[in-house]
């Protein structure tokens, strides 16, 4: 079923006009791959993209994958960065320090600096918002 919906969501994506913007108004993240295939359509569309809410974790790989010209922020956006996980098939979580190392290395320079400063991808979750987003990504308009 998930399949199904996301298959239904991507044909959807590729067939959105040029002209349209996407909006992230609150992901919370999930599977890495779901969100880099639907970026990529984004990416391939020409389409701007909207940060207005939390784009956290996986989420944050539209940062990677958007040209920084197409993305915009709104006072109400966040990004919420912290290091990978491996799932089991239990549902049980593991680190996954090459996962993390490899994500970290695809985002821009001025995330990686800023997750640097902020003590880098770890457990815990750390939030870039107001002022210093304002400085890397231009406001909506």
């Amino acid at each position: 079923m998930r399949t199904a919906f996301f298959g239904l969501l991507v044909t959807l994506a590729a067939a959105m006009p040029v002209c349209a913007d996407v909006r992230i108004r609150a992901s919370a993240g999930g599977e890495v791959t779901q969100y880099l295939t639907l970026f990529e359509l984004v990416r391939e569309s020409g389409e701007r993209v909207v940060i207005d809410g939390p784009c956290l974790s996986a989420c944050t790989l539209v940062l990677s994958t958007i040209p920084e010209e197409r993305i915009c922020v709104t006072r109400r956006a966040v990004f919420g960065f912290h290091a990978a996980r491996a799932v089991d098939q239990n549902g049980r979580q593991f680190p996954a320090s090459s996962a993390t190392r490899l994500i970290a290395a695809t985002y821009p320079l001025q995330i990686r600096a800023w997750i640097m400063r902020h003590g880098g991808l770890s457990n815990k979750l750390i939030l870039l918002r107001g002022r210093e987003l304002a400085q890397m990504y231009p406001p909506c308009r």
